[in-house]
């Protein structure tokens, strides 16, 4: 699937999914824009774009300032000559029980994962709305179709990506433009691995963090192995060349939501 002469935003971008997303959506053949909090954190992505033979635009963000994410998508149009494709990436995740969880930890996830995905559709459309077509890819997550252990403000979250992500669809259908999300599942990035992960806090005793994600990804994955980071590109990319998909919440999660 090419997507030669197109150009592409991508929020979230330092590293993990954000990045794979990125560099994808660029081995496809767009432009890339990519942002993150800092542009010291977005260098190494911009650099593989770069090698890549493509154009990278770097921008810092806070998806919580609207004005920052007016000023970040009219730059990215600027610098790449317009925006077709937008893939609302950024967010956070914590690892607390509800009866353990503070209210400002509530509001950290919850603004960052649902109010950042608003503020950023709502100024890529001030972009796409006049030239009548637009690709939004949001990132959700299976824990947006499945509700998992400590981590409920999460889930949350991006239970309202989804339903937010099917609303928006059905208001711009006749629009030429498309919303759709993406939901990983079992990603061996920071969520799931690492001192701070998943994996290290389901851990049984006297598991290791590397035997637990092995237990996990036998126990919760169908398929029994956990999902890439080129995995999920690979579907951003698909939904960035279908023009009859919409208003869905895809998953990408070797069957764990099944």
């Amino acid at each position: 699937m090419s997507l030669e002469g197109k150009k592409a935003l991508v929020t979230g971008a330092s590293r993990g999914l954000g990045q794979a997303i990125a560099i994808g959506l660029a081995r496809a053949g767009a432009d890339v824009a990519i942002a993150d909090i800092s542009l010291e954190s977005i260098a190494e992505t911009a650099a593989k774009i770069r090698a890549l033979g493509r154009k990278a635009v770097e921008l810092s963000v806070n998806v919580l300032e609207y004005g920052q994410v007016q000023n970040m998508v009219a730059k990215a149009a600027a610098e790449l000559g317009t925006l077709d494709i937008a893939v609302n990436n950024a967010g956070v995740v914590g690892l607390y029980k509800v009866s353990d969880m503070t209210p400002e930890e509530w509001d950290r996830v919850m603004n960052i994962n649902a109010r950042g995905v608003f503020y950023c559709c709502k100024a890529e459309l001030e972009i796409m709305q006049p030239r009548q077509f637009g690709r939004i890819i949001n990132t959700a997550s299976i824990a947006g179709k499945v509700g998992l252990p400590d981590m409920a403000h999460y889930s949350a979250s991006k239970f309202a990506v989804i339903g937010f992500t099917n609303s928006l669809a059905k208001e711009v259908a006749r629009e030429g433009i498309t919303v759709n999300a993406i939901c990983p599942g079992i990603v061996g990035t920071g969520m799931w691995r690492g001192s701070e992960g998943v994996a290290q806090r389901w851990a049984n005793p006297g598991e290791t963090e590397e035997q637990a994600w092995e237990r996990l990804q036998q126990s919760l994955l169908p398929q029994g192995v956990a999902q890439t980071p080129e995995d999920i590109s690979d579907i951003v990319i698909y939904l960035a060349t279908a023009a009859h998909v919409t208003g869905q919440a895809l998953a990408v999660d070797g069957g764990f939501s099944l």
